[in-house]
């Protein structure tokens, strides 16, 4: 039996769109994608579908394939056209050198993408300068005023030294969920913990609340992380 506690990728678009659309108020966006990758294809699906569900205009759709380097012809090519907000699904090692040539081309409006920017490299190689006004959906942040966060933020740091990042929230929120399973059942058997685990409803996690779906998925909130000068900082959590 298999379940999760991370929202599947493609939310990450639909958290993005709603993003660029409510709180950025944009009204055209352009997708630069990588089209190398599913996870990338999947958010930017998700993206314009949500994009466009809410009134907005996708006005440029392009790819890249991962170890390019060279962005700026396409890069130019979307500046032509002029839009208020530039979606861009892949990973740090080709997202890092986009954003910076994007800023040298004079390319100033804001950027976003998924949790395959969430690398230190991001700065290391894009920069901060270039990576503000910059944004990226998480599962977490260790910024997050709730209790719940800040106690295992601290108790963490206090284990380990260092600040816990989305996948020691979401390994922790997995072995708590197992946990109430169990208790639920009342019993370590698979078969009722599988049963208990697809009745979990508004289970509290360090990830946000969540309750499991027919597909044994998490429908929970996701955040929106933002770049300042080279640090990343919590924007806002976007519920589902």
């Amino acid at each position: 039996y298999i379940f999760r506690v991370c929202f599947i990728d493609p939310f990450q678009g639909t958290l993005m769109a709603q993003f660029a659309g409510k709180d950025l108020q944009v009204k055209t966006a352009a997708i630069y994608k990588d089209t190398s990758s599913d996870y990338a294809k999947g958010l930017a699906e998700y993206f314009k579908k949500t994009f466009e569900a809410n009134g907005g205009t996708i006005v440029a759709e392009e790819g890249f394939v991962k170890d390019d380097r060279d962005f700026k012809a396409t890069l130019t090519k979307i500046r032509g056209k002029n839009p208020e907000f530039i979606y861009v699904p892949g990973y740090y090692q080709e997202v890092a050198p986009l954003i910076k040539q994007a800023r040298e081309l004079g390319i100033t409006v804001p950027m976003g993408g998924g949790d395959g920017w969430d690398s230190p490299d991001m700065v290391k190689v894009g920069g901060p300068e270039a990576l503000n006004n910059t944004f990226f959906t998480n599962h977490y942040s260790s910024q997050d005023k709730d209790p719940k966060v800040v106690e295992f933020v601290k108790a963490y740091k206090e284990k380990y030294n260092k600040e816990p990042d989305a996948f020691a929230a979401l390994g922790y929120d997995s072995v708590q969920l197992l946990a109430q399973a169990i208790k639920d059942a009342g019993a370590a058997d698979p078969v009722k913990v599988k049963d208990a685990l697809a009745n979990i409803k508004d289970f509290q996690g360090i990830t946000g609340k969540m309750s499991i779906d027919a597909q044994h998925n998490p429908v929970k909130a996701g955040v929106i992380i933002e770049f300042k000068d080279g640090v990343q900082v919590m924007k806002t959590r976007i519920e589902p």
